[in-house]
C-alpha cells in the first residue's frame, strides 16, 4: 500500500545534489543520474527546505485516499522511510524507500514491509502490531470502500498469524513473514502490495 508519486518529494536547502549524494544514490538505487535529478527537482518543489514532514506526507496520501483516514497508516510508512529517526524524511531516505517499494524485488519489498509492521522495532511482529497495521490499512481504504473486507482487523491478523507463525510463539520473525508471504500470493499482495 505504498505510493510512488513522482512529484512528491524532500535534502537540506541545496539546489543541487552533491557529487557524494549522487554517487551514493546511483550505487544504492536502480536509478540513473537523470532520473535521480528529476526526482530531486520534484522533491525540492514540494519540500523547498529539503524536509518532508509528517503533515506533508499525510496530505499527499489523502489525495489518493480521499474517502478514508490515511493518518495512522501514514505514521507507519513515515516511520519506516525516516531511517535516522530525526522526524523528517530527507531526499536520500525518500529515494531509497521509493526505489525499494516501486522497483525492488518481492523479497526486498517484503523486508521493507516487515520493518513497517514491526512497530516497536524489536525484530519481530506480534499480533497487536499486525492488528494495528491491518486496521490502519482498513481505515485508509475508507468505510465506503467497495473492497471493504468482511473480517475485522483483529480477525485478519489472527488468520495471518495462523498461516505464518510456524512455531506458534505468538510472534513473527522476518523469516516467517517472508516465507509466509512468498508462499501465499494473496497474503503477499495484502501485506506488501
Amino acid at each position: 500500500m505504498l505510493l510512488c508519486v513522482k512529484d512528491m518529494g524532500c535534502l537540506g536547502s541545496k539546489d543541487r545534489l552533491s557529487k557524494e549524494d549522487m554517487d551514493f544514490l546511483k550505487s544504492h538505487t536502480r536509478y540513473d543520474e537523470s532520473t535521480i535529478k528529476e526526482w530531486y527537482k520534484g522533491f525540492k518543489q514540494d519540500c523547498p527546505n529539503g524536509k518532508l514532514t509528517p503533515a506533508k506526507f499525510v496530505d499527499m496520501y489523502k489525495m489518493f485516499f480521499p474517502s478514508g483516514n490515511a493518518e495512522e497508516f501514514c505514521d507507519h510508512v513515515f516511520r519506516t522511510f525516516d531511517m535516522d529517526k530525526n522526524g523528517y524524511i530527507d531526499f536520500k531516505e525518500f529515494l531509497l524507500a521509493i526505489d525499494v517499494t516501486s522497483s525492488g524485488t518481492p523479497e526486498e519489498k517484503l523486508k521493507w514491509a516487515f520493518r513497517m509492521y514491526d512497530v516497536d522495532g524489536n525484530g519481530v511482529i506480534d499480533i497487536q502490531e499486525m492488528t494495528k497495521i491491518v486496521q490502519a490499512i482498513y481505515d485508509m481504504l475508507g468505510a465506503c470502500s467497495s473492497n471493504k473486507p468482511a473480517d475485522s482487523a483483529e480477525e485478519r491478523a489472527k488468520n495471518i498469524f495462523a498461516k505464518m507463525d510456524e512455531n506458534n510463539d505468538g510472534q513473527l520473525t522476518q523469516d516467517e513473514f517472508l516465507k509466509g508471504c512468498l508462499q501465499d500470493e494473496e497474503l503477499s499482495k495484502m501485506l506488501a502490495p
